[in-house]
């Protein structure tokens, strides 16, 4: 069941029109978006919220689980090779960004 539409969902950006924080908020869901940009080098900041990739890794690992149990199906892992394929990319991206010097900046 995919009870999104029943979730606050607010997407933020800054003056720029670049994309900051945000948060997704309904039962039992509370996430708090990474808010600005961690910087590169000495002025590298610590996380002040969640990342795309941690909370797919927390759907992924869930449905791992699953299929450790009796409700191992092939749904579960079609599923978790898309998530998989989904971190991979996001990965691709950040290695990407970090051989161009712009990870962890608002440059593309």
């Amino acid at each position: 069941m995919n009870d999104i539409e029943n979730c606050k969902i607010e997407n933020v950006v800054d003056e720029n029109k670049n994309p900051t924080g945000g948060s997704v908020k309904g039962i039992g869901l509370n996430i708090e978006w990474q808010n600005g940009t961690l910087g590169i080098g000495e002025e590298r900041k610590e996380p002040n919220g969640a990342f795309v990739e941690t909370v797919i890794s927390a759907a992924l690992l869930r449905l791992e689980f699953f299929n450790e149990s009796k409700f191992r199906c092939l749904e579960n892992s079609l599923a978790i090779t898309s998530l998989q394929e989904a971190l991979f990319w996001l990965e691709y991206r950040t290695q990407s960004r970090e051989r161009r010097g712009v990870e962890g900046i608002h440059k593309i």
